[in-house]
């Protein structure tokens, strides 16, 4: 193993680390946007900012699981 392996590892296990924390936020968004669509008195703007959010998660969570798939020439 390579210096250059090490160094690919240890980024690989970074974006890991980072994808289940991102991934763990999603489900936190989706808990709570569930819990205030169950409100009798709806809060669409505070629905609404989670929802943006929820999406820049889910772009993220794309990147960096692009980054992790070797490119591939088809």
């Amino acid at each position: 193993m390579t210096d250059q392996d090490g160094v690919i590892r240890a980024a690989d296990f970074a974006i890991r680390a980072e994808l289940a924390q991102l991934r763990q936020e999603h489900r936190d968004l989706d808990s709570a946007i569930d819990a205030l669509q169950d409100q009798p008195r709806l809060d669409n703007l505070q629905i609404q900012r989670l929802k943006k959010r929820k999406l820049l998660l889910k772009d993220r969570i794309s990147s960096l699981e692009d980054k992790l798939l070797p490119d591939i020439i088809a």
